[in-house]
């Protein structure tokens, strides 16, 4: 077979799989697996050369994951040359419904999960600088609340006796000056990870053969090694692998010996098929055995999320983790690599599992995850967090959440202990944005049957309510807290909190195609972000991106 002949195949059994699924909330989201399709000397393909390497696998032995080696091809006409394109790419993703407007008189409570990952941006980014434009990236993999919570902000700090810190503002909406947009920030108390309890960590590594790529094992052992430098020694890591069977490397070694820890991470190998059920059972096994009561116990998974042999569908998954979850054992998830990243696998897991999602395209990411925000990662101080927010009809017309989409909850689940929230680790922060109508404004939606008296004057300066609610991680019942949004926390010029999480908004609204991104742009978030008065190595990486993808889209 020649080779256009090969290609023409390959095309012919391309596909785009869209499936109905239920999350951990309840949701119903569309996941879909993408294929990358590029130009090869005129023939379009959904193969991807491999920039490591000079002479790549045929897609017959590519697809298969014993030939992520390109130097295992020896078989008469299984290379090709510099020119060609090799790579199989089947990432996945979900997408559920983007939020719309409601109308505050018929819908005034807002309620969802605090539970906020970050590895959307991370994602996106690794696009971009990849050379993606904007017709390229795919809308599907991005989530408009994980943009805004990977930067950090200036928030309040929690009062004496309390878990939280909140931080409320409103200003002008930048992308339709008709509207508002008001700022939720909640963070709770730092915390020193060598001053926290004890850990019991069991790192669940994949080891199978779609991990050789240098993007995924390898930086994985390096980000790993960066984490157990950081790692104080009072508690135990335990490492688990899978690829076509689970192993137990480590079991319960003290994290004073760094040395042998490490050793043990730098000795793994990829090879074979990716049994992750088997690896997530003993990965919980063995953090049962470690158990430390009153401590930090916790799974940490690392993995592109290409699971094919057991449990592969997500409703499985669920299931198995949601299970786990119960018995005081977190779950962290961190994505690696590209072409074959299950996004939709890896966030189901975090969700289910109590946990968060990251996407680690770099070692500088790693050292943000695994070591600059370690204590937020790792410690938990509260868990089942959920954010509820009343707004008040005589202010606010109608509102729209900005994100969040997989994580909303019924208004009655708010009170409901047995309903689960979002967990929330030491400094954490959690940031959400609300797109409002005012009562004044020409777009406000008049209900004739309703009544339009002005309710209590007391009430009269009042946007909205935000109540949070929260359990201590080793209770069952919840506590209460709100603070009241009123004229106080409206500003004519944004502050840079505002102003800033405004911008990433909507350059998420953009990437996505938001039917809701108004007069949105690069040049306005490029412009806006001039006059900033404290940024940071992270926001200037961001305006960096805008100013990529946005000269390529001229």
């Amino acid at each position: 077979m020649n080779k256009s002949k090969k290609v023409l195949a390959i095309l012919t059994g391309c596909m785009t799989l869209t499936t109905a699924l239920t999350g951990c909330g309840g949701t119903t989201t569309t996941t879909t697996t993408t294929t990358t399709t590029t130009t090869n000397n005129g023939i379009s393909s959904p193969w991807r050369k491999s920039a490591a390497s000079d002479a790549a696998c045929a897609p017959e032995a590519a697809a298969t994951e014993s030939c992520y080696d390109t130097a295992t091809c020896t078989t008469e006409g299984t290379f090709w040359d510099d020119n060609d394109i090799v790579t199989w790419d089947t990432e996945s993703y979900t997408q559920p419904q983007e939020n719309g407007f409601y109308i505050t008189k018929g819908n005034p409570l807002s309620t969802f999960a605090a539970d906020v990952d970050t590895a959307s941006y991370s994602n996106i980014r690794r696009m971009i600088e990849d050379g993606y434009s904007l017709s390229q990236i795919n809308p599907e993999a991005v989530r408009a609340e994980e943009f805004i919570n990977y930067f950090s902000y200036n928030l309040n700090e929690p009062a004496r006796g309390e878990k939280f810190g909140i931080t409320t503002e409103i200003s002008t909406c930048p992308w339709n000056e008709d509207n508002q947009l008001m700022f939720v920030g909640m963070k709770t108390q730092d915390l020193d990870f060598r001053e926290a309890p004890r850990s019991n960590l069991v790192f669940l590594i994949d080891v199978s053969g779609s991990m050789y790529a240098d993007n995924k094992l390898p930086l994985l052992q390096k980000s790993f090694n960066e984490l157990v430098d950081s790692l104080p020694g009072d508690g135990v890591v335990s490492i688990v692998t899978y690829s076509g069977a689970e192993e137990v490397v480590l079991n319960g070694e003290s994290m004073e010996n760094k040395g042998k820890i490490k050793a043990a991470i730098d000795s793994l190998t990829a090879d074979g098929s990716t049994n992750g059920e088997a690896g997530m059972k003993m990965a919980y096994k063995i953090a049962a055995d470690n158990y430390i009561n009153c401590g930090n116990n916790r799974v940490i998974m690392a993995t592109d999320g290409d699971l094919n042999v057991g449990i592969s569908s997500l409703d499985e998954l669920e299931k198995f983790i949601s299970g786990k979850k119960d018995d005081g054992i977190f779950l962290s998830v961190l994505g690696f690599g590209t072409g074959n990243l299950k996004d939709d696998k890896l966030q189901t897991l975090a969700d289910c599992g109590n946990g968060n999602y990251s996407y680690i395209d770099s070692l500088f990411e790693g050292k943000k995850i695994l070591v600059d925000e370690l204590g937020s990662t790792l410690v938990t101080v509260a868990k089942d967090v959920k954010l509820q927010v009343e707004f008040n009809p005589d202010k606010v017309n109608g509102y729209r959440l900005i994100g969040y989409e997989n994580r909303l909850m019924d208004a009655r689940d708010f009170n409901d202990d047995i309903k689960d929230g979002g967990e929330m680790g030491a400094g954490h922060c959690v940031v959400a944005l609300y797109e409002i109508i005012p009562e004044s404004s020409s777009g406000a939606v008049t209900l004739k049957y309703q009544e339009n008296e002005t309710r209590e004057k007391e009430y009269s300066n009042e946007f909205a309510t935000v109540s949070v609610r929260y359990k201590e991680p080793e209770k069952d019942r919840s506590e209460l807290f709100s603070i009241v949004v009123n004229d106080e926390c409206v500003r004519d010029e944004a502050s840079d909190n505002l102003k800033f999480a405004g911008m990433v908004a909507e350059f998420a609204m953009i990437l996505s195609n938001s039917e809701n991104k108004g007069d949105a742009s690069f040049e306005y978030i490029m412009d806006t972000y001039k006059s900033l008065e404290n940024t940071d190595e992270y926001k200037d990486e961001f305006n960096q991106l805008v100013r990529m993808i946005a000269k390529r889209d001229l």
